[in-house]
């Protein structure tokens, strides 16, 4: 009878207190910001790690696999400069559970270090640093990496003494970050970064070379703002002791100009590059190598002498062989691309931000793909 009771027991406090956030946001609207939005995401961390631990306790094994990552969490140097390739994910149905991430990884028969999410700015209760996600990924024995996207045009209002009046927020961003009228969400998003108590790889303001795609590129920003916006922001979390960032400068490698957008090596841990391959799903497009989608842009960057995180890794099935793409583009890091020390693959099954068409960059279900991955990287995976 004492079993069933605290059976139930275990049952009733976590929906409760679940409920009484539920009841203290719909109550509070647009005004829970501050020290109501502060104690709501307190409890729902801590009702995460109760269910984890008392309820669910899942995956127990997953993490005692990754105890080798471990030892690597409170050294910067043997964190930034690992002696094997992490590998990581990016999965679009993480939000809620991270059941499709460790589905990939069984199905690969090996576990991500690295598990990838997007958050934006902006003044949206769900544009706050993500603790309950990250917490998440953490007790799961990985590291997240947060691409970091600075959508401007989100915010209703930066701050009391600094408001960006303008009717495009995005035109002249990054200088304005630079000038500190977006201080009070940095600071409150680099406090929330260091509750986190744990290392994560921080991808801000990624591919901002390219003039086309984000707000945040050249047809809005001159890149010496690019580079400022970047170091006040790398400045603000270094003053409030977040120093749990791992600072990952992500350009496009299409467009050479990159170099120009480099915030220097005192503020960069990481390279980031993105290696997707479109193959023919549009005029624009062709298959290509992983080798031609990341050569040039690898032999001007490597002298930086940082390490190289492939950040979105994947390819499309139309226009060639994706097996035999996965194939040869992980075969060729070890001894082609030395300064790689980490592989995400780009794991999305609903990508409909390029093209008009809602593209699949999953393989879960392709057994080609599953099997030449596993026969490449098992040769120099940890």
């Amino acid at each position: 009878m004492k079993k069933i009771l605290f059976r139930v027991m275990l049952l009733i406090i976590p929906v409760g207190l679940g409920t009484l956030i539920f009841l203290l946001f719909v109550l509070a609207g647009d005004k829970s910001k501050g020290p109501l939005e502060d104690m709501g995401n307190f409890l729902s961390t801590g009702i995460a790690r109760f269910e984890k631990k008392v309820i669910h306790n899942p995956r127990q094994s997953r993490a005692a696999s990754l105890s080798w990552f471990m030892r690597y969490w409170g050294h910067p140097v043997l964190m930034n400069w690992p002696d094997s390739i992490y590998l990581g994910a990016y999965d679009p149905n993480t939000v809620e559970s991270y059941e499709d991430i460790v589905s990939l990884e069984d199905s690969l028969h090996t576990r991500f270090p690295i598990i990838s999410i997007y958050t934006a700015w902006g003044s949206k209760n769900d544009q706050v640093f993500p603790l309950l996600r990250t917490q998440a990924i953490v007790d799961l024995g990985s590291v997240p990496m947060i691409t970091w996207e600075p959508w401007l045009d989100d915010f209703v209002a930066v701050s009391a003494s600094g408001s960006v009046k303008s009717a495009d927020k995005n035109k002249g961003g990054l200088k304005a970050i630079a000038q500190g009228k977006f201080d009070a969400y940095i600071v409150k998003w680099a406090l929330d970064a260091k509750k986190l108590s744990a290392p994560f790889f921080l991808r801000f303001g990624h591919e901002m070379n390219d003039p086309y795609r984000y707000p945040w590129g050249p047809q809005n920003n001159k890149p010496a703002d690019y580079i400022a916006a970047w170091k006040h922001v790398v400045d603000v979390f270094k003053s409030v002791g977040a120093t749990n960032a791992i600072w990952v400068w992500s350009p496009h490698p299409a467009y050479v100009t990159y170099k120009d957008f480099y915030p220097g090596n005192d503020y960069v841990d990481w390279i980031g590059m993105t290696a997707l391959n479109y193959g023919t799903i549009a005029p624009w497009s062709r298959w290509w190598s992983m080798d031609e989608i990341i050569h040039g842009c690898y032999a001007d960057l490597a002298p930086f002498q940082k390490p190289i995180i492939l950040s979105e890794f994947g390819s499309l099935q139309v226009g060639g062989s994706r097996a035999l793409w996965y194939k040869e583009g992980l075969n060729a890091l070890p001894k082609k691309f030395p300064s790689v020390r980490a592989v995400v693959f780009y794991h999305a099954d609903n990508d409909n931000t390029t093209s008009y068409k809602t593209l699949d960059w999953s393989f879960i279900n392709d057994r080609e793909v599953v099997t030449a991955i596993k026969q490449t990287f098992n040769k120099w995976k940890k």
